[in-house]
C-alpha cells in the first residue's frame, strides 16, 4: 500500500475534502517484465456515518507502524544532461507525483557540473534524510556511492587510500531513478529499466545489499564499483566514449565499433583465489531474483541502527593458493552482478549474484574480429561461451608491450 486519501480520484483530481463518505487506498500493481504501476481502488461508505474517516485513519496508522523502512525524507540528485537529458522531465513528470502522495519530504539539487554531488554529500549536513536518490544514468550512481562510503568512512576517522581498513555500512541507502545512457546498475537490481516501477520501490521501502568492489593501483584508491570493471575492450569503449558525449547513448555503439574494428588485444598475468562457496556458483544456472536466498542471508547482515556500523564479510572459503593466467586479452572482465541491460537481458555472467561476496572473472583471449563479434552478439542469447570464475580482490599486471599499456 502506498497512500489512502480521504475523497475520490478521477482523471489526478481529488473531490473536495466535505465529500467525507469516500475513500481511496492507492497501491502497487504488479504487471509484466518486472514493471509495477500505482493502483487505485475507491471505497464509499454510508453518508455521515464517519466510517470512511475512520478508515482512513486506521489505514494511515497501519502504514505508519508498518513501513519502518519507508524513507520520510530524500535528497535527490539529478544529472540534467544524462543520458537523453530527460532527467528532470522523467523527475517531474512521473516520480515527484510519488514521493508527494506518499508524503516524503523531498530536497532537490540538479547538478550544474561533475562532482557537485560528490561535493554536497562530503560536505553537507545529512541526518534530516533517510537516503538520497539518483536520477540519470550508471555514472550519477556511482559519484552517489563512492562519496558516501567516502563520507562514512572520514566519520569513522578512517582513510580511503587504506587498502586493509574495513569499511562500514552507510546510514542512508541510495534509490535509483533510470534516466541515464546506461542503466546496467539499475536493471540489474530492479529488472527493468522504469522510472515508476524505480519509484514504487523507493516509496515501499524496499533495499537490497549489494557487494561493494574497489580498485586500487600502487596503493591508491582510483574508484568503487558495483557493476563491471573492464580491462581491454570495455575499458577502451568506457575511454573513448567520454569524447563523444554529445551524442548520447549512441556514443557507445560508436564507441564499441572503433574498439571492434581495431581489435586490440593486451598482454598480461591475471593472478586470481577462487571462492568456493557453497550457496552460488557462475555455473549452477540460477538467478539473482526477488526474494534469492543468497542474496537475503547477506541482508540479516545490514545494521538495523542509525549510526554506521561494521559490515562483516559474508562467509566464504577462498583457497589459499593464488593462480595465474597468462597471455594477451582481448577483455579483462571483473562483476559483481550480471551487468544485465536491455541489450543483454541475461547480462554478461548470468549466475552472479548482487550480495554474496564474490565476483566473476570473465577472460576473454585474443581471438579474431569476427569472433569476438560472435561473442558480443551471444550476450543477447545468453549462450555459455567463456570461462569464468566467482573470485576475491585479484591484482592485474598489463606488460608494456610496443610503447603501449
Amino acid at each position: 500500500m502506498v497512500a489512502v486519501r480521504l475523497g475520490a480520484t478521477r482523471d489526478g483530481e481529488e473531490d473536495p475534502p466535505e465529500a467525507e463518505s469516500c475513500f481511496t487506498v492507492f497501491f502497487v500493481q504488479r504487471e509484466k517484465q518486472e514493471c509495477w504501476r500505482l493502483g487505485m481502488l475507491e471505497f464509499t461508505a454510508p453518508p455521515k456515518s464517519q466510517l470512511a474517516v475512520r478508515w482512513v485513519n486506521a489505514l494511515q496508522s497501519w502504514i505508519h507502524h508498518h513501513g519502518v523502512t519507508r524513507p520520510k525524507s530524500l535528497l535527490v540528485f539529478i544529472n540534467p544532461v544524462g543520458g537523453r537529458g530527460r532527467a528532470v522531465e522523467i523527475y517531474q513528470g512521473q516520480v515527484a507525483p510519488l514521493f508527494t502522495l506518499a508524503g516524503i519530504h523531498v530536497q532537490v539539487l540538479e547538478t550544474c557540473h561533475a562532482n557537485e554531488a560528490r561535493d554536497y554529500i562530503l560536505q553537507q549536513d545529512l541526518s534530516d534524510f533517510d537516503g538520497l536518490v539518483s536520477v540519470g544514468g550508471d555514472g550519477t550512481f556511482n559519484e552517489l556511492m563512492h562519496a558516501l562510503i567516502n563520507r562514512t568512512q572520514q566519520k569513522a576517522g578512517g582513510s580511503e587510500n587504506d587498502i586493509d581498513a574495513e569499511l562500514l555500512s552507510p546510514r542512508l541507502r541510495i534509490g535509483i531513478i533510470p534516466a541515464g545512457s546506461t542503466d546496467c546498475i539499475c536493471f540489474a537490481t530492479v529488472g527493468t529499466n522504469d522510472p515508476i516501477t524505480s519509484a514504487l520501490h523507493i516509496v515501499i521501502g524496499d533495499s537490497q545489499p549489494m557487494d561493494v568492489c574497489s580498485i586500487w593501483h600502487n596503493g591508491k584508491l582510483l574508484r568503487y564499483s558495483v557493476s563491471l570493471v573492464g580491462y581491454g575492450f570495455y575499458g577502451d569503449v568506457v575511454s573513448t566514449s567520454e569524447k563523444y558525449r554529445w551524442m548520447g547513448p549512441m556514443r557507445y555503439t560508436y564507441a564499441g565499433a572503433k574498439a571492434l574494428l581495431r581489435n586490440c588485444s593486451y598482454e598480461g598475468t591475471v593472478e586470481f583465489q577462487v571462492a568456493r562457496t557453497e550457496e552460488a556458483n557462475p555455473r549452477d544456472q540460477t538467478r539473482c531474483r526477488s526474494g534469492c536466498v543468497v542474496c537475503s542471508e547477506s541482508s540479516k547482515q545490514l545494521p538495523a541502527g542509525t549510526e554506521e556500523e561494521n559490515l562483516s564479510e559474508p562467509e566464504q572459503h577462498i583457497d589459499g593458493e593464488w593462480q595465474q593466467v597468462q597471455g594477451r586479452f582481448l577483455a579483462v572482465n571483473l562483476t559483481s552482478m550480471s551487468s544485465a541491460c536491455p541489450k543483454s537481458p541475461e547480462g554478461l555472467s548470468p549466475c552472479a549474484h548482487l550480495a554474496d561476496g564474490t565476483a566473476d572473472l570473465i577472460l576473454v583471449h585474443e581471438c579474431s574480429a569476427l569472433s569476438f563479434l560472435r561473442h558480443l552478439t551471444r550476450h543477447t542469447n545468453g549462450s555459455d561461451q567463456v570461462w569464468r570464475k566467482p573470485l576475491p580482490p585479484l591484482p592485474l599486471s598489463p606488460h608494456r608491450a610496443g610503447g603501449r599499456t
